[in-house]
């Protein structure tokens, strides 16, 4: 058969799945690559792994904090009843559960704490991750719907992040795990690269998804507000004693330059989810996400907020510019590595790492 231009024209066929990757599920139900290829085509796990180093330290950092007050927050007598705690939950959630209502007593809440945090920790380091990965999950959504009326944002950030961690192969590189599967294996040490896995596609795909839909809704109510319609948004923050870390009232003297960052944030916000797919313009967003996240950070007073959402971002970063990226600064730390790499004979050689990370930046 030929198409209009005389050319043969080549049928695309789809290859049908043997392996009982999730893919394979709907290889035959979606007879659409596209869509495959977006969600199930295997890739590296390195932008997972990153996730689950700085993911796994907030968790530990973010909860580590309750301990200087566990009782006030976590006890048998908290502010927070657990009574009226399930009441919120209930009204909010229904159907959640969490293991802290059913302590009662204060040696055994600093026993799951002290358990809790040795889980993120080895999270973090990648130890026994598979396991771990779901333990994390588990316990940050009961301190969550434990600690009703005493969360904000970093708490939702932080269970997103546990949700997907515990989907994907987030302790195939990077991690203690990797380490002692080498020492199983000598071979394997003599591999470029982990194996590529299309859970580790579904699970990065989907903290991409959630940080979107997160983007979308956020931007989109605060159209409803006159002061991000007016230009005065950004003012109405940056004067708030209640959250100023940085003191920038002396903005005020630039009017025109307050009214248009505040309308670059909502534009950035509500477009994001379209803007960040593209190559030509995901740099775009994720630099203005480094500005305006690291403008929260820094200005307003809440620096872990900032850094989580800073890390959900980094789903958009491609692996193999991940693993480069890595690899260029910290190529003196030989656990950085993944086995032998191709450039381990020039280790020291920046401008070869340097040239290797500008490439995969234009390819990703």
């Amino acid at each position: 058969m030929k198409s209009k231009s005389g050319a043969p024209h080549v049928a695309r066929s789809v290859p049908i799945r043997s392996d009982r990757s999730p893919g394979s599920v709907w290889t035959n139900v979606l007879d659409r690559p596209l869509w495959n290829d977006f969600w199930f085509a295997p890739s590296s796990p390195h932008t997972l792994a990153m996730l689950r180093i700085l993911g796994g330290a907030m968790l530990f950092y973010s909860h580590a904090v309750w301990t200087l007050d566990l009782q006030s927050f976590l006890g048998p007598n908290a502010w927070i009843s657990t009574e009226l705690s399930r009441e919120m939950n209930q009204a909010n959630a229904p159907g959640a559960w969490s293991l802290f209502w059913h302590v009662d007593s204060a040696w055994l809440l600093w026993l799951i704490h002290i358990a809790a945090l040795v889980v993120y920790a080895m999270l973090t380091a990648g130890l026994f991750t598979r396991t771990v990965a779901v333990l994390a999950w588990i316990l940050t959504l009961s301190y969550c719907h434990r600690l009703q009326g005493a969360l904000y944002g970093l708490d939702q950030v932080n269970a997103l992040l546990a949700t997907y961690l515990m989907l994907g192969p987030s302790g195939a590189v990077w991690s203690i795990d990797s380490l002692r599967a080498a020492r199983r294996d000598p071979e394997s040490r003599d591999s470029l690269q982990p194996p590529s896995s299309a859970w580790a596609t579904v699970a990065v795909r989907l903290v991409q998804i959630h940080m979107c839909v997160i983007y979308f809704f956020g931007g989109i109510s605060k159209l409803k507000g006159t002061d991000w319609w007016d230009g005065s948004a950004l003012w109405m923050a940056l004067s708030n004693y209640d959250y100023q870390s940085l003191d920038l009232t002396w903005l005020i003297r630039f009017p025109a330059l307050i009214a248009l960052l505040t309308h670059l944030t909502v534009i950035w916000e509500t477009f994001y989810c379209v803007l960040v797919w593209p190559r030509a313009t995901r740099w775009i967003m994720l630099a203005m996400a480094v500005m305006v996240h690291g403008g929260i950070a820094v200005a307003l007073g809440m620096p872990t907020f900032g850094l989580a959402m800073l890390i959900g971002n980094l789903a958009f970063v491609p692996s193999p510019l991940m693993r480069a990226a890595v690899e260029y600064l910290g190529r003196r730390w030989k656990w950085l590595r993944i086995g032998k790499s191709a450039t381990a004979g020039n280790s020291g050689s920046s401008p070869a790492n340097a040239s290797r990370l500008a490439s995969c930046s234009a390819n990703g």
